[in-house]
């Protein structure tokens, strides 16, 4: 996966292609994956980086969604309680079953949540990740020795999976890829093009790094931007009503010693009317999360201060040290492109379904939606777009298809088996240059090697690509991507041939990043 190349297939804008999809987040990269493994000729373009906004900032979790359970969707738990098993099976280096436990500290706490998790274990069916019981009170501390003890009675114990949500969309992206389909990042796509009747055939993208302008034309074009689809569709019609009710979601990072183990706390109401999460992730403790109306998307949106406290606070009633901003390693934020569906301002209340929204000039939207079921929601698209674009009818082979990376035994691997079989290929750069071996910090498991990794197969463009998505540091220890900005960014400089202007610009534009994720 190299841009250059997907540069060269670009060209200079003379092929027709069968879809152009504008947005390299789950949904642009799923839907991409999708056609391209039908053999329609595919091209998707990012403004920024492959998942840079909603798509890296999620709460980590693979899951059929208790909360949705609560407000009667069981349409959409079951939906996505399949595309559980679907991509456990599919990309099992790196979803895997995760145990979670709702600790009671009412008496009817138990019965009432013992009763709500056997109903989701029903709707599992054959996709099941483990039966949901009823603990006692020393059994739930034996699992999670942090909890508030006073007043705990037990605890009801159920099954999710849990993943890395950017590694997900790098091996999609790979997938994608594979399949034959062409993928560039920092593409921005600036303006819509069409034919003499009106309708749209395709669109004028200009490379951010270069500034070249190219126009590309396609059959169908299909807007998956997510909290940015009004963006695009003003750029159809800037007229059209605006579909989308962007809300926040932020969430701290903690030190592992707050949940230690591998069993992860859902608290089923907090005051806001969402769950929350207390979820072990790469040896650290994640909390979250919060949903919070803002008037416009950001790529870099910023926690606000009452939401920082409300996750404090809400986890200082469950743990039994209460966790203070001096514990925060990291607090990030990403935006849900909700759908508009009332007038209702209360976002915890509006629909994840996703939404497919076909303009009069036939600009497809996608939209809505969440992680779990990226490749539900990419069939639906590619049907829908291939009727649209009236490409010969072939059916959808993702159920089956396997995630690069792809690995049963993947564990066998150490410390970096969420690269699955690429561990062996990055144990080559290893072999081949020793150095590369060494930690960019003390504090996160973080090679040398997979910068390297990332800039020859992945398509890092930026130190933010490397420390925000192809690893974690960023999300997981904001001081500690920061001391590692500037041996990145050297080794980056090597790889990409660039002098020491790109590489202080890149510690500044780093620099401006990092801060918001400190608290």
């Amino acid at each position: 996966m190299l841009r250059d190349d997907m540069i060269r297939r670009i060209g200079a804008g003379g092929s027709l292609w069968d879809l152009l999809v504008i947005g390299g987040g789950a949904t642009g990269v799923g839907t991409a994956v999708d056609a391209a493994s039908r053999g329609y000729k595919v091209l998707l373009v990012e403004q920024s980086d492959f998942g840079k906004g909603t798509s890296s900032r999620s709460t980590k979790l693979i899951h059929g969604g208790v909360r949705y359970l609560q407000q009667g969707n069981v349409s959409l738990v079951m939906e996505a309680l399949k595309e559980r098993g679907i991509l456990r099976d599919n990309a099992p280096h790196l979803v895997h079953d995760l145990r979670f436990i709702v600790p009671n500290y009412d008496w009817w706490e138990g019965p009432f949540y013992g009763i709500g998790m056997r109903v989701y274990d029903l709707l599992s069916g054959r996709y099941g990740f483990g039966r949901s019981r009823r603990l006692s009170r020393a059994v739930t501390l034996e699992a999670i020795p942090t909890l508030t003890t006073e007043g705990l009675r037990g605890g009801v114990q159920y099954y999710d999976g849990q993943f890395d949500d950017a590694r997900l969309l790098i091996n999609l992206a790979q997938t994608a890829v594979e399949q034959g389909a062409t993928l560039v990042n920092y593409m921005r796509a600036t303006s819509l093009l069409k034919d003499a009747e009106g309708f749209v055939n395709g669109a004028t993208i200009v490379d951010v790094e270069t500034g070249r302008e190219v126009a590309i034309h396609a059959r169908c074009v299909i807007n998956a931007t997510g909290p940015f689809s009004d963006e695009v569709r003003h750029l159809d019609d800037p007229g059209a009503s605006p579909m989308i009710s962007p809300s926040q979601g932020v969430h701290i990072v903690l030190d592992g010693s707050f949940l230690p183990g591998d069993t992860a706390i859902m608290v089923p109401r907090t005051p806001d009317k969402r769950v929350m999460f207390a979820i072990p992730w790469h040896g650290h403790t994640l909390l979250g999360t919060t949903d919070t109306p803002v008037a416009a998307a950001s790529l870099e949106p910023v926690p606000m201060e009452h939401e920082i406290q409300f996750i404090l606070d809400t986890a200082g009633r469950y743990l039994a040290k209460d966790p203070t901003r001096a514990d925060i390693k990291s607090v990030f934020a990403g935006i849900r492109p909700l759908v508009r569906a009332t007038e209702d301002k209360n976002t915890a209340a509006l629909s994840r379904d996703h939404t497919i929204h076909i303009s009069g000039s036939g600009l497809l939207t996608i939209t809505g939606g969440k992680w779990t079921t990226y490749r539900h929601m990419a069939e639906d698209c590619v049907n829908h777009a291939a009727t649209l674009a009236r490409l010969e009818e072939r059916p959808c082979i993702t159920r089956q298809l396997k995630i690069h990376g792809f690995h049963r035994n993947a564990d066998e691997f150490g410390e970096h088996s969420y690269y699955g079989t690429d561990v062996a290929r990055i144990d080559d750069l290893i072999h081949a240059e020793p150095a590369l071996a060494a930690r960019l910090d003390d504090e996160l498991p973080y090679t040398r090697a997979l910068v390297v990794w990332a800039v020859r197969h992945e398509m890092a463009r930026t130190v933010d690509d490397v420390l925000s998505r192809r690893t974690r540091a960023t999300q997981l220890n904001a001081a500690a991507a920061r001391r590692m900005a500037p041996e990145v960014a050297a080794l980056m400089a090597r790889e990409l041939g660039m002098g020491e202007p790109w590489r202080s610009g890149q510690l500044a534009d780093f620099e401006a990043i990092v801060r918001h994720y400190q608290a």
